[in-house]
């Protein structure tokens, strides 16, 4: 009877090295844990430190009247809440208004007003229309205490001992008392009837800053070669600009003026924002469209100033969202729709700049990545 060669038992696996099919370390499992716990938190400040933040401040508004009067409308804005010009005349104001250099204007004298322009900024309207409130109440308050001090005059003659110089005799024919002025509140710039609180123009913003990063994130995973790429990017532009168009202007009526003006500004908004995701993917990988997404969505968009004037934000950050294509499009869709006398150079010129920087991020993404790549 032979006997056989026993074969050894395998060694078990060290119990340091990651087995196959192990689970994951528990410290890879929290650290993970904690990157998802600050992408929340930064997510959450993203969208609501502008609203927190925000207060009425340096409101840009015209104001007629005499020095004095102006600058007494100034000094009685709490907390420096209004930046008031002087305007010579009513016309004066109203074109200061129509040309976006001003969000209202306040007509002082014998006719007081109060101009607003809910296009341009629903809560700055809102709040003009209360400094129009307080200008009332404040007239009101000074025509029921003038019979009080001529009471206060008699009695200051009677504490004196003296009486009051005799009233001489009344005249046959007295004028009337002159009636309490009453402070009129004007929309210079109204929106549209469809849209009367201007909540279809500031929701649009997120849905148009998706779609961009839509488009970027589809071309970039399904379509590759630079001039591919462009080409697809363009007719996305075109497709999505005139869609997108239709749906606000044509269908909704939020947008006013010109549509094939609001068709081209909402297709190089969609250009801009996938020209870049695309372009950073090409230049970094699918970190790139990650980093596209935050620059749009959490950075963009919250500074974008769609529901209120971006002199409220904190500054500079204001100022900072009309250089990201979220704020240059809403500012321009807003400008062609109800301020065509306004200067739009500034926001064409932003999404244009964003456009271009997208495509030299694409070309130089394709040829360090693929030198050696002739594209057919």
């Amino acid at each position: 009877m032979s006997t056989g060669t026993l074969t050894p038992a395998p060694a078990p696996a060290h119990r340091d090295g990651p087995a196959p099919g192990a689970h994951t370390p528990w410290g890879h499992a929290l650290r993970t844990a904690v990157l998802a716990a600050i992408a929340v938190c930064i997510v959450l400040l993203a969208f609501a430190w502008p609203g927190v933040t925000a207060k009425v401040q340096n409101l840009p508004v015209a104001a007629v009247g005499t020095p004095e009067q102006v600058a007494q409308v100034a000094s009685k804005a709490p907390g420096g809440a209004l930046d008031v010009r002087r305007a010579a005349s009513r016309d004066e104001a109203v074109e200061l208004i129509r040309t976006k250099e001003a969000y209202g204007a306040v007509i002082l004298g014998n006719a007081p007003e109060v101009f607003i322009a809910s296009a341009a900024s629903p809560a700055a309207a809102q709040f003009l229309t209360q400094v129009g409130q307080q200008m009332q109440s404040q007239i009101q308050a000074q025509v029921i205490a003038r019979p009080q001090d001529a009471l206060g005059q008699a009695a200051q003659h009677a504490a004196q001992g003296s009486a009051p110089a005799a009233p001489q005799s009344p005249a046959p024919q007295q004028a009337p008392q002159a009636a309490t002025p009453t402070v009129t509140v004007t929309d210079v710039v109204p929106l549209s009837p469809d849209d009367p609180r201007g909540a279809g123009l500031a929701v649009a913003g997120l849905p148009l800053a998706m779609g961009g990063m839509i488009g970027g994130v589809l071309i970039s995973l399904l379509v590759s070669g630079t001039w591919r790429r462009l080409g697809a990017i363009a007719a996305y532009g075109v497709l999505a600009g005139l869609g997108l168009a239709g749906i606000l202007q044509g269908w909704f009526h939020i947008l006013q003026g010109s549509f094939w003006a609001n068709a081209g500004a909402i297709g190089l908004g969609v250009v801009a924002t996938a020209a870049i995701i695309v372009g950073l993917n090409a230049l970094l990988g699918r970190a790139g469209i990650a980093l596209g997404a935050v620059i749009t969505l959490f950075v963009g968009n919250p500074l974008s100033s769609l529901t209120q004037p971006k002199e409220f934000l904190p500054a500079p950050w204001g100022d900072v969202g009309q250089w990201l294509v979220p704020g240059a499009s809403g500012t321009l869709l807003r400008d062609l729709s109800y301020f065509p006398e306004a200067s739009a150079l500034f926001p064409w010129l932003v999404l244009v700049g964003w456009a271009v920087v997208g495509a030299v991020l694409i070309a130089v993404g394709h040829f360090r990545n693929e030198p050696a790549v002739a594209e057919v």
